[in-house]
Protein backbone atom coordinates (compact mmCIF):
# COMPACT_ATOMS: atom_id res chain seq x y z
CA UNK A 1 0.00 0.00 0.00
CA UNK A 2 1.41 3.39 -0.94
CA UNK A 3 1.63 6.38 1.41
CA UNK A 4 -1.42 8.21 0.04
CA UNK A 5 -3.58 5.11 0.48
CA UNK A 6 -2.23 4.65 4.02
CA UNK A 7 -3.08 8.28 4.81
CA UNK A 8 -6.61 7.86 3.42
CA UNK A 9 -7.02 4.78 5.63
CA UNK A 10 -5.89 6.79 8.69
CA UNK A 11 -8.47 9.51 7.96
CA UNK A 12 -11.21 6.92 7.36
CA UNK A 13 -10.33 5.18 10.61
CA UNK A 14 -10.40 8.49 12.51
CA UNK A 15 -13.83 9.31 11.11
CA UNK A 16 -15.31 5.92 11.96
CA UNK A 17 -13.60 5.08 15.25
CA UNK A 18 -13.13 8.54 16.78
CA UNK A 19 -15.97 10.71 15.45
CA UNK A 20 -18.61 8.02 15.04
CA UNK A 21 -17.71 5.69 17.92
CA UNK A 22 -15.92 8.02 20.37
CA UNK A 23 -12.92 5.68 20.75
CA UNK A 24 -10.35 7.49 22.94
CA UNK A 25 -7.65 4.84 22.35
CA UNK A 26 -7.85 5.36 18.58
CA UNK A 27 -7.86 9.14 19.10
CA UNK A 28 -4.66 8.94 21.16
CA UNK A 29 -3.07 6.59 18.62
CA UNK A 30 -3.86 8.79 15.60
CA UNK A 31 -3.41 12.29 17.07
CA UNK A 32 0.00 13.95 17.13
CA UNK A 33 0.74 15.86 20.36
CA UNK A 34 1.55 18.95 18.24
CA UNK A 35 -1.72 18.76 16.26
CA UNK A 36 -3.09 22.13 15.13
CA UNK A 37 -6.66 22.67 13.94
CA UNK A 38 -6.22 25.67 11.64
CA UNK A 39 -9.96 26.43 11.55
CA UNK A 40 -10.69 26.15 15.28
CA UNK A 41 -10.65 29.05 17.72
CA UNK A 42 -7.16 29.54 19.22
CA UNK A 43 -8.18 28.05 22.59
CA UNK A 44 -9.47 24.87 20.88
CA UNK A 45 -6.92 24.19 18.16
CA UNK A 46 -4.93 21.39 19.84
CA UNK A 47 -5.73 17.70 20.24
CA UNK A 48 -8.02 18.21 23.24
CA UNK A 49 -10.08 20.81 21.36
CA UNK A 50 -10.77 18.23 18.67
CA UNK A 51 -11.71 15.58 21.25
CA UNK A 52 -13.96 18.08 23.07
CA UNK A 53 -15.85 19.00 19.88
CA UNK A 54 -16.77 15.43 19.05
CA UNK A 55 -17.26 13.94 22.51
CA UNK A 56 -18.61 16.84 24.57
CA UNK A 57 -20.63 18.70 21.92
CA UNK A 58 -21.70 16.49 19.01
CA UNK A 59 -21.89 12.93 20.33
CA UNK A 60 -23.99 13.75 23.44
CA UNK A 61 -26.43 15.81 21.34
CA UNK A 62 -26.82 13.40 18.42
CA UNK A 63 -28.02 9.85 18.85
CA UNK A 64 -27.21 7.40 16.07
CA UNK A 65 -24.28 9.60 14.98
CA UNK A 66 -22.83 8.34 11.71
CA UNK A 67 -20.10 9.57 9.39
CA UNK A 68 -20.44 8.89 5.68
CA UNK A 69 -17.42 9.59 3.52
CA UNK A 70 -18.44 10.62 0.01
CA UNK A 71 -15.05 11.45 -1.52
CA UNK A 72 -11.39 11.36 -0.56
CA UNK A 73 -8.47 12.79 -2.50
CA UNK A 74 -4.91 12.40 -1.26
CA UNK A 75 -1.66 13.95 -2.37
CA UNK A 76 1.56 13.81 -0.40
CA UNK A 77 0.83 14.25 3.32
CA UNK A 78 -2.66 15.72 2.80
CA UNK A 79 -6.04 14.00 2.56
CA UNK A 80 -9.14 15.95 1.54
CA UNK A 81 -12.44 14.38 2.57
CA UNK A 82 -16.02 15.32 1.72
CA UNK A 83 -18.33 13.74 4.27
CA UNK A 84 -21.65 13.97 6.08
CA UNK A 85 -22.16 13.66 9.82
CA UNK A 86 -25.73 12.61 10.59
CA UNK A 87 -27.74 11.88 13.67
CA UNK A 88 -30.94 12.63 15.57
CA UNK A 89 -30.96 15.73 17.75
CA UNK A 90 -31.86 14.07 21.08
CA UNK A 91 -29.58 16.02 23.45
CA UNK A 92 -28.71 19.64 24.19
CA UNK A 93 -26.64 21.12 21.36
CA UNK A 94 -24.91 24.36 22.36
CA UNK A 95 -27.97 25.53 24.24
CA UNK A 96 -30.55 24.21 21.79
CA UNK A 97 -32.93 21.80 23.50
CA UNK A 98 -33.53 18.43 21.81
CA UNK A 99 -35.86 18.59 18.81
CA UNK A 100 -35.73 14.89 17.84
CA UNK A 101 -35.10 16.07 14.26
CA UNK A 102 -32.68 14.27 11.98
CA UNK A 103 -29.74 16.49 11.10
CA UNK A 104 -26.96 16.38 8.55
CA UNK A 105 -23.74 18.37 8.81
CA UNK A 106 -21.86 18.53 5.51
CA UNK A 107 -18.08 18.75 5.89
CA UNK A 108 -15.05 19.19 3.68
CA UNK A 109 -11.78 18.88 5.49
CA UNK A 110 -8.09 18.63 4.73
CA UNK A 111 -5.89 16.68 7.12
CA UNK A 112 -2.11 16.66 7.03
CA UNK A 113 -0.77 13.30 8.18
CA UNK A 114 2.76 13.21 9.55
CA UNK A 115 4.34 9.92 10.70
CA UNK A 116 0.94 8.22 10.58
CA UNK A 117 -0.79 10.81 12.79
CA UNK A 118 -3.11 13.80 12.43
CA UNK A 119 -0.77 16.81 12.40
CA UNK A 120 -2.86 19.64 10.89
CA UNK A 121 -6.49 20.19 9.93
CA UNK A 122 -8.42 22.75 7.86
CA UNK A 123 -12.13 22.46 7.34
CA UNK A 124 -15.43 23.98 6.35
CA UNK A 125 -18.84 22.68 7.39
CA UNK A 126 -22.52 23.51 7.62
CA UNK A 127 -22.72 23.21 11.43
CA UNK A 128 -23.73 26.86 12.00
CA UNK A 129 -26.57 26.71 9.47
CA UNK A 130 -27.79 23.40 10.96
CA UNK A 131 -27.73 24.97 14.43
CA UNK A 132 -29.67 27.99 13.13
CA UNK A 133 -32.35 25.70 11.65
CA UNK A 134 -32.72 23.86 14.97
CA UNK A 135 -33.32 27.18 16.76
CA UNK A 136 -36.32 28.03 14.55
Amino acid sequence: MNLTDQNKDIVTRFNKEVIEQGNLNTFNELMDESFINRTAPPDANGPQGMWHTFNNILRPALSNLKVKIHDQIAEGEKVTTRKSITGTHTGNLLGVAPTNKPITIEVIDIVRIKNGKYFEHWGINTFQSVLAELKK
